[in-house]
């Protein structure tokens, strides 16, 4: 199936639903929601949890845009879905939760809904049916209605899903931080440290610090973090949390800086605690990463076996 649809912050829900309903949109109540989304996919898959209403579980496809865009999606019914969310959290790992209060309601046949999203801001959603084959343009010209009796500007527009403004928020990645800090393997140091990474898929991967008695055997929490990231099947970094138990900013070690440059930007984001952010560039300058490699001949170290 095929909709288009609008996304956009709404700075004051109740005048939206008084524009709504003057608009002649039927008030269908609310409903509770609860999105799982989960890796390892071509598509987006989320599981949805709601009442009122049928547990279900969607795939859908559809491009990042401020405008009005083309979704694809399949729906399945959901007999279980706690069994189900099990089995694809083991399968393929959470990736975010979405939870939602949803204001619906209905115009001719376009779904508006005024969303308070736990973790953002309240939101507007505006999904005009298209069914396949069928010419969009009648969809497109609903929805720029009713963006207009509505009152959305550009600058409220969203290009992506609440799951990804959610994976992009630094409270999540902090938070997930702190929980496996929790984890930390710290008999000598008594310095526990928690890092999470969030990939370029979206996935959030995470790792704390594990001391050796042989110390330099010792692990940093970064460098556990980038191991899962990898054996997770990705390989580009797009924020960084560090946490630690015993002091309020605890920014990575020398090592652990050219370690997360082999997979991060210079302007990626670094949190340091609730109060601090930095980036990657500004904590290592002057990197040494792949450019500088690439300034070697192949054969440079040939007699060496590749070593220089």
């Amino acid at each position: 199936m095929r909709n288009v649809e609008l996304k956009s912050r709404d700075p004051d829900p109740a005048h939206s639903l008084e524009l709504a309903l003057a608009l002649g949109a039927t008030d269908e109540g609310e409903i509770v929601q609860r999105d799982t989304y989960f890796g390892g996919s071509r598509a987006r898959v989320k599981l949805r949890e709601q009442t009122p209403g049928d547990d279900e579980l969607i795939a859908y496809r559809r491009p990042d845009d401020d405008e009005a865009r083309v979704s694809e999606y399949l729906r399945v019914a959901v007999p279980d879905a706690a069994a189900l969310r099990e089995a694809l959290d083991a399968a393929y790992g959470t990736r975010v939760v979405v939870a939602k209060r949803r204001r619906l309601l209905l115009w001719e046949d376009v779904r508006i809904h005024l969303d308070q999203v736990e973790g953002l801001e309240p939101h507007m959603e505006l999904e005009a049916l298209a069914p396949d084959e069928a010419d969009l343009e009648p969809a497109r010209a609903k929805i720029a209605r009713l963006r207009a009796a509505l009152e959305i500007d550009d600058a409220n527009l969203v290009s992506g899903s609440y799951s990804d403004l959610l994976l992009a928020s630094r409270a999540l990645l902090l938070d997930a931080a702190r929980a496996v800090m929790q984890h930390a393997y710290v008999p000598y140091s008594h310095f526990p440290v928690g890092a999470a990474l969030r990939g370029a898929g979206g996935g959030i991967h995470v790792g704390t610090n594990v001391e050796n008695a042989a110390y330099p055997q010792s692990q940093c929490a970064e460098a556990s973090a980038i191991g899962a990231m990898v054996a997770a099947g990705e390989t580009s970094i797009t924020a960084i949390a560090v946490v630690a138990q015993n002091i309020d900013l605890c920014p990575p070690c020398g090592g652990c800086r050219q370690r997360l440059s082999e997979f991060a930007a210079a302007d990626t984001p670094v949190y340091l605690g609730d109060d601090t952010t930095t980036t990657l560039g500004e904590l290592l300058p002057l990197s040494f990463g792949v450019t500088e490699l690439q300034a070697y001949p192949p054969d440079r170290f040939a007699d060496t076996g590749g070593r220089p």
